[in-house]
């Protein structure tokens, strides 16, 4: 099975590309880093041998070259798994954050999914089947201080999949939102966290997959993860 997995290099992208790598599907990844992204391809290709993966840069930021990846995608055939993983996290309060801060997190973070989805949907609407898993938030469920356009553009990204999930029930494809907790990721770089408070990449990638072997009949609409000790 063909799985598209964007942000691919690293963190959660990561994560789930090394569950699905182990599983041995064809694997079509994409990072805005072309050395890291490569480097990632090799990795998980020797560690994989029975998986076969394919990669190539892109900013999924920019809409052409989100729909240039989705094109590149099809190449390979009908997408089985879509998991729009892609984003950027900037802190910012909506009084005072630098201007033009929302339209960038609405680029990464939402619009990545929208053109990218759009590209590959004809296919999978005529297979029938597939599953698309956005990666949320928990800033997607609840505002909190300092999260400004980030945790807008999460918001908007939840509702994107709670449409998307009504309009694809009658093609047979899943849609499922993943709004994880603090995970350890590049956006906690620095931070000084106890590892022990936040969760591991790999405790969402599990979920994911798990989500993912269901029968055609059952769809998990929502996965929500936090650390044990609640949220930071």
């Amino acid at each position: 099975m063909n799985v598209i997995i964007t942000g691919a290099s690293r963190g959660i992208g990561l994560a789930i590309a090394e569950q699905f790598a182990a599983a041995g599907h064809t694997l079509l990844l994409c990072s805005r880093g072309g050395k890291q992204l490569y480097d990632t391809m090799g990795m998980l290709q020797s560690k994989y041998p029975s998986a076969t993966i394919k990669a190539t840069p892109a900013d999924m930021g920019d809409k052409v070259a989100a729909q240039t990846f989705g094109k590149w995608c099809l190449d390979s055939g009908t997408p089985g798994i879509l998991v729009n993983n892609a984003g950027q996290f900037l802190p910012g309060s909506v009084h005072d954050e630098e201007d033009g801060l929302l339209e960038q997190m609405m680029a990464a973070n939402l619009y990545s999914a929208y053109h990218l989805t759009r590209v590959v949907l004809p296919a999978m609407m005529k297979a029938k089947k597939g599953h698309i898993f956005n990666i949320c938030s928990i800033a997607s469920l609840k505002a909190y201080a300092n999260g400004g356009s980030y945790s807008i553009s999460k918001f908007a990204l939840l509702g994107f999949s709670k449409n998307l999930r009504e309009e694809m029930k009658p093609h047979g494809i899943k849609v499922t939102a993943v709004c994880p907790g603090a995970t350890m990721s590049a956006s906690w770089d620095g931070s000084r966290i106890d590892p022990k408070r936040i969760m591991e990449a790999a405790d969402v990638a599990k979920m994911i997959f798990t989500a993912s072997q269901l029968s055609p009949m059952a769809d998990v609409e929502d996965i929500i993860l936090r650390p044990q000790l609640g949220d930071l």
